[in-house]
C-alpha cells in the first residue's frame, strides 16, 4: 500500500520586531531547508516577509519554530500568516530587500563579540586570527554602521569594503555563520587599523607593524591613547597607574567625576569589584554595559578612578579590538568618553585628532565610518534588578511601545540635563541614545543631527513637539523651532511618573513619587520631592517637601553649602547645627548669599529631595562644593554603605486643602547637632537615608490609602540611589502595594522625553474621541 503524498500548501508570513541585522534571513533559510520547504525571504522597510510552500504540517512547524528558535539578537513582536495557493516552487532563496515607503523597522543595537568569533579571533590557525573587526550575524556593529533601512550592506558604512572571494563565499553559504552577514570582512578586504602618534603625525603613520602591540606598549608606559571604537572614541590609560589616571584627569579637566574601567573577563572584574550574581548577568550580557559595583578590598585600581565613592564602573571588553588590546596590556584600562569636558564624544578620525590632540599621546584609528554617536550604557543593580543610569550602546534605539497610540506623529524633546528625545508614530516610541546636557553648541548640534537621523531611519516626520514646562530650557526653545504644527508642554515630574507608567503599559491612576534634583513646578518654583496622584493625562500634587530658598538657583547644585544656607534661612536660630556645612566657606561668600536670600535675588523656593541630599552632605562634612552633578549625594550614599541607620525626626503635616508637607529642617538640625557631639559621619549618613526612605514610604502608604490607590510609581534621579530605592520599594510592598520601578529606561531625566510622549499621546487621544 503506497503512502499518500502530502498535499502542498503555501503561506505568506510578515514578521515584525527586531528582525533585521540579527541574522534573521539566514535563520529563516535554514528553518525552511530543514523542513523541505520552498519559497523566499526578504527584508522590507517595516518587516521581514516570507513566502513558503510545502506540506501543511511542515509549514505549521516552521511557524512555531520562528519564535521558538529565533536568533539571539532577534526580538519578534508579531507574526502574521496568510494562506496562499501553491505555485510549484522548488527552492528557497533570500531575495533582495524591498524598499517600501512609510514603513518603519526597529534597528538592532550594537552587540558584543560572540563566543564563536572570540574563539576565531584567538585561534592562530584561523584566517581572522587577531583581526580587530571580526563579526558575524550574531555580533558586532549594527546601529553605528546603518545609514538607512532595510538593512543591507549597501545601506551601511561597510559598503565601501568589497568582500574578497573567501568572504563572499561565506556570505552565500547557507550553513555559514556569516551567511548574509552584512558586516562580514577579513584582513584581506575589511577595515584596517593603524596607530598615529600625536596630532602632528602624518595620517596613517604607524610606529609598529602591529598597532595594537604598539598601543599596548604606550599604555603600559603610562601614556594616554585615544581608541576609536563602535560609536566613538575612548580615552584609555592604565587603570592601575596612579600617575596616568591623574594625568588623564588633568588633561580632560575632569577633576573628580569617576572613570569607567574595562577588563577582558568576568574573573578580571572580580579582582577589583565585588560582583553579585545579578551584576554578573548584566556585566556579561551581550549589551556589555558599564555596571556600578562595590570596590573590592583587593582592588589594585588607582585611587583616583572613583574618588570618594565605594563603587567603580566596570565593563567587559565588547569588541575584538578591546579584547586584543586588553590581552596585550595585561591590566585593566580606564575607558572614558573621548571628548573634552561636557562635549559630545568624537566619532571621526580627523575630528578626534583635532579635538583630542591635547589629551591623547597617540590615536588607535580605523577606517570603518561611524554613522551614529554612541556612548556606553551605565547601570546599577538594586534588589536584583538593573537600573539604568544612562541608556545608550547595546539598548538604544530599540523601541518601546506606548499604552495609547498617538493620533499623529510627535517628538518629545526631553529635558535640559541627561537629554534624550523620543520619536513616536502610532504606538511605537523610539527613545534616542543618551545625548547629554544641553549646555553648549556642540551638544545641541548632536541633538539636532541625531534627530535628523532618527527621522530618516524610522520615516517619522513629527507634527507635534512636546517639551518641558520650563520656558528657559534649551530643549523648550528647540521644540519651538522644529516647525511642528503644535507644541505641548508637560510638567517635569508628571513626565517622570508617566514614563514609568507607560513603560509598564499602565493607563490607570497611581501614586507617583517623583524625587529628583530640580524641575519647574506649576507655581514657578523648583520641585523635586513630590507625591503626585497621576494618570497619563494629568496629576494632582498631594504632598511635597517643605520649600526652602535655593540661593543661586542652578548654581546651588554645584555648591551644597548654598543649599544648607537656604535651609538655615528657615530658622536662623539653628546656626550652630548648620555650622559644619560652612566650615570651609569664605565668610564673605556666606554674607553675599545671605543678602541674596534676604533680597530674594535669584533665589527660587525649592521642594527638591536631591538638594536635601546636598544639604545633608554639607552638614556631615562630606562635600561643600561639587565638581559634577550629583557628586554630594553619591558620596553620601557611599558613606552610608550598608550599615543600619536609626530614624531621626522628619515630621509631616497636612494643610487645610489636604496636601501633605514633609519638613526636613528637624532632620538637618539633628544631623548637625550629632556632628557637633562627635557623631560618626557614616552612622549619620545611614540615619539620614533611613529617615528619608522610611518617612517617604509612610507618607506614600497614607496618600495611597486615602485615595484608594494600590499602585505606587517610583521616578526621578534620586531613585538611582540603590539604598533609597530598595528600602522604599520593600516597605511599600510589605504594605501590600504594587510598586512600579523603571526597568527599560532610567529613573533620571533620560526618561523625560518618553514620559512627555506618553502624556501627549494620551491627551491627543482624549481630544479626538467623540
Amino acid at each position: 500500500m503506497s503512502v499518500p503524498t502530502p498535499v502542498a500548501t503555501a503561506a505568506r508570513l510578515r514578521v515584525t520586531g527586531v528582525v533585521q541585522g540579527v541574522g534573521f534571513r539566514p535563520f529563516v533559510h535554514r528553518l525552511a531547508a530543514r523542513r523541505g520547504l520552498a519559497g523566499w525571504v526578504r527584508n522590507a522597510a517595516g518587516e521581514v516577509q516570507i513566502e513558503i510552500e510545502g506540506a501543511a504540517e511542515a509549514i505549521a512547524d516552521f511557524r512555531r519554530a520562528l519564535e521558538r528558535e529565533a536568533p539571539p539578537l532577534a526580538r519578534i513582536d508579531r507574526v502574521e500568516l496568510e494562506r496562499l495557493a501553491p505555485v510549484g516552487r522548488t527552492v528557497f532563496e533570500i531575495r533582495p530587500s524591498a524598499l517600501e515607503p512609510d514603513r518603519r523597522q526597529p534597528v538592532s543595537p550594537d552587540v558584543a563579540l560572540c563566543s564563536a568569533c572570540e574563539a576565531e579571533l584567538l585561534d592562530p590557525g584561523n584566517r581572522r586570527y587577531r583581526y580587530p573587526f571580526i563579526t558575524c550575524t550574531d555580533c558586532g556593529p549594527r546601529f553605528t554602521v546603518i545609514e538607512s533601512m532595510p538593512y543591507d550592506r549597501e545601506r551601511t558604512s561597510m559598503r565601501v569594503f568589497a568582500q574578497c572571494p573567501e568572504c563572499a563565499a561565506e556570505y552565500r553559504d547557507p550553513v555559514s555563520r556569516r551567511y548574509h552577514s552584512e558586516t562580514n570582512s577579513c584582513p584581506r578586504c575589511g577595515p584596517r587599523l593603524w596607530l598615529r602618534h600625536g596630532p602632528a603625525a602624518e595620517p596613517g603613520a604607524a610606529a609598529d607593524d602591529d598597532p595594537i602591540v604598539a598601543a599596548a606598549r604606550l599604555l603600559r608606559a603610562g601614556r594616554i591613547v585615544a581608541v576609536r571604537g563602535l560609536g566613538g572614541f575612548h580615552l584609555a590609560c592604565d587603570a592601575t597607574n596612579a600617575s596616568a589616571v591623574l594625568l588623564l584627569r588633568e588633561r580632560k579637566r575632569r577633576e573628580q567625576k569617576p572613570f569607567a574601567v574595562m577588563v577582558r573577563t568576568l574573573d578580571a572584574a572580580r579582582a577589583h569589584v565585588r560582583v553579585t550574581s545579578a551584576e554578573a548577568a548584566v556585566l556579561a550580557s551581550r549589551e556589555r554595559p558599564i555596571v556600578l559595583m562595590r570596590r573590592s578590598s583587593q582592588a589594585t585600581l588607582a585611587p583616583a578612578i572613583a574618588p570618594g565613592l565605594d563603587t567603580v564602573g566596570v565593563m567587559l571588553a565588547y569588541t575584538p579590538l578591546h579584547h586584543l588590546l586588553l590581552a596585550a596590556v595585561e591590566r585593566p584600562l580606564v575607558m572614558t568618553s573621548g571628548n573634552a569636558s561636557d562635549e559630545p564624544i568624537a566619532i571621526a578620525n580627523a575630528d578626534a585628532v583635532e579635538r583630542l590632540g591635547g589629551l591623547a599621546d597617540a590615536f588607535l584609528l580605523h577606517d570603518r565610518e561611524i554613522t551614529a554617536r554612541y556612548d556606553d550604557s551605565v547601570l546599577r543593580v538594586a534588589g536584583g534588578n538593573p537600573i539604568f543610569v544612562r541608556r545608550a550602546r547595546g539598548y538604544a534605539p530599540l523601541p518601546l511601545d506606548l499604552p495609547q497610540s498617538s493620533p499623529v506623529p510627535l517628538v518629545g524633546v526631553g529635558a535640559h540635563l541627561k537629554n534624550t528625545f523620543t520619536l513616536v508614530h502610532g504606538r511605537r516610541a523610539w527613545v534616542s541614545q543618551h545625548i547629554g546636557d544641553l549646555e553648549n553648541l556642540e551638544t545641541l548640534e548632536h541633538f539636532q543631527s541625531t534627530l535628523r537621523d532618527f527621522r530618516r531611519l524610522f520615516s517619522v516626520e513629527p507634527e507635534i513637539a512636546v517639551r518641558d514646562l520650563h520656558p528657559a530650557y534649551l530643549s523648550s526653545r528647540v521644540a519651538a523651532k522644529l516647525g511642528c504644527h503644535r507644541v505641548i508642554a508637560v510638567q517635569h515630574h508628571h513626565a517622570h511618573v508617566a514614563a514609568v507608567l507607560a513603560e509598564h503599559g499602565q493607563t490607570g491612576t497611581a501614586l507617583g513619587l517623583a524625587f529628583d534634583g530640580t524641575g519647574y513646578g506649576d507655581d514657578g518654583q523648583v520641585w523635586g520631592g513630590e507625591f503626585l496622584v497621576v494618570d497619563l493625562t494629568g496629576y494632582t500634587r498631594v504632598g511635597h517637601l517643605r520649600y526652602a530658598p535655593l540661593p543661586g538657583g542652578d548654581a546651588a547644585a554645584r555648591a551644597p553649602w548654598r543649599v544648607a544656607r537656604g535651609y538655615l534661612a528657615l530658622e536662623p536660630s539653628m546656626g550652630s547645627a548648620f555650622a559644619p556645612a560652612f566650615a570651609q566657606v569664605d565668610p564673605q561668600a556666606l554674607e553675599v548669599v545671605d543678602q541674596q536670600i534676604a533680597a530674594g535675588l535669584n533665589t527660587p523656593r525649592a521642594s527638591s529631595l536631591g538638594r536635601l541630599f546636598d544639604a545633608a552632605a554639607a552638614i556631615l562634612g562630606v562635600r561643600s562644593v561639587a565638581h559634577y552633578e550629583g557628586q554630594a549625594a553619591m558620596e553620601l550614599e557611599a558613606l552610608a554603605g550598608n550599615r543600619p541607620g536609626v530614624r531621626l525626626p522628619f515630621p509631616a503635616c497636612q494643610s487645610a486643602d489636604g496636601t501633605w508637607e514633609l519638613d526636613p529642617l528637624p532632620l538637618l538640625v539633628a544631623l548637625g547637632e550629632a556632628v557637633a557631639q562627635g557623631g560618626d559621619p557614616s552612622a549619620l549618613a545611614a540615619a539620614f537615608h533611613e529617615s528619608v526612605a522610611g518617612r517617604a514610604a509612610e507618607l506614600a502608604v497614607r496618600c495611597a490609602s486615602d485615595r484608594g490607590l494600590t499602585t505606587v510609581v517610583l521616578g526621578g534621579g534620586c531613585f538611582q540611589n540603590v539604598r533609597l530605592h530598595e528600602v522604599v520599594r520593600r516597605r511599600l510592598e510589605r504594605r501590600g502595594l504594587r510598586v512600579l520601578s523603571p526597568r527599560r529606561l532610567s529613573p533620571n531625566d533620560g526618561a523625560i522625553s518618553y514620559g512627555q510622549a506618553a502624556v501627549a499621546a494620551a491627551l491627543l487621544t482624549r481630544e479626538v474621541r467623540p
